[in-house]
C-alpha cells in the first residue's frame, strides 16, 4: 500500500521548510572588514537535516584555515581581536581555492541530497559572512556556486525578534545553549554554536505550533 503523504509528514522533509532552500551555517574570521581587499583567514560551514520527527539538528561540517590571497590586506587590529597568527605553521592552512572548492562540494552533495533547489548561507550578522564567502568564490573563479546570491539567514535578527537579543552569546544564553567565551571568534566553535541557535529557533516554533502555520480567523 503506498503511503499518503499528508501536511504534517511532507512538513518532515527538509526541501519543504524553507521554501526549496537548503540552509548552510557560516562563520568566518578575517584579517579585515572589506570583502573586495581583507584576507578571509579561517570559514567553517555546518549543514542541517531534519531527523525523524521533523525536528532540525547539525549534520555535516568543513573547517578551514585559509592563507591570505596575494595583496591582501592584513588589519593588525583584526588579528589581535580573533587572536590569528597568519605565521603559524601549525595552523595547516589552505588556500582560498581549496577552501571554497571542497565547502561547495560538501553543499551540493547535501543539498541535492535534500532534494533542496539552492543553498541559502546562515549567519550570525549574516551579510559580514556572506560578503567574504562571496568574495573568495569571485577571485577564485570557481563555477557552480550553490548559495544564493544575495538571500541569507541571519540569526542576529532572528534571535533579535525571539529573544530581545542580538549578540550571539546573549541569544544562545537565552536559548540555554552553553557558550565558552574564551573559545569565541573561532570560526569553528561560532558556526557550532550558531547552529545550535538556528535549529534551536526552528524547533521552538514548530514546538509552539507555528509550523506548518495555522492562520486564525480575527475579527
Amino acid at each position: 500500500m503506498t503511503e499518503i503523504q499528508t501536511e504534517s509528514t511532507t512538513s518532515h522533509l527538509l526541501k519543504n521548510r524553507f521554501r526549496g532552500y537548503f540552509p548552510v551555517i557560516i562563520d568566518v574570521e578575517t584579517a579585515g572588514f572589506n570583502a573586495k581587499t581583507d584576507a578571509l583567514l579561517e570559514l567553517a560551514a555546518i549543514t542541517v537535516k531534519m531527523d525523524e520527527n521533523g525536528l532540525l539538528v547539525p549534520d555535516q561540517r568543513c573547517h578551514f584555515h585559509i592563507e591570505p590571497f596575494t595583496g591582501a590586506n592584513i588589519n593588525p587590529e583584526s588579528l589581535q581581536f580573533n587572536g590569528i597568527d597568519i605565521h603559524n605553521p601549525l595552523r595547516g592552512a589552505v588556500s582560498e581555492t581549496v577552501a571554497i572548492t571542497e565547502l561547495f562540494k560538501m553543499v551540493r552533495k547535501a543539498q541535492k541530497a535534500a532534494d533542496c533547489q539552492r543553498s541559502i548561507i546562515v549567519a550570525h550578522n549574516a551579510a559580514f559572512d556572506q560578503s567574504f564567502v562571496m568574495a573568495a568564490a569571485e577571485r577564485t573563479g570557481i563555477k557552480r556556486n550553490p548559495f544564493h546570491p544575495f538571500g541569507m539567514f541571519d540569526t542576529a535578527t532572528l534571535s533579535g525578534f525571539m529573544f530581545g537579543q542580538t549578540v550571539l552569546v546573549k541569544a544562545c544564553q537565552s536559548a540555554h545553549i552553553a557558550f565558552d567565551g574564551k573559545q569565541a571568534h573561532s570560526a569553528l566553535y561560532d558556526t557550532e554554536r550558531t547552529a545550535e541557535l538556528f535549529c534551536y529557533m526552528v524547533n521552538h516554533l514548530k514546538q509552539l505550533g507555528g509550523f506548518p502555520h495555522q492562520p486564525t480567523n480575527t475579527i
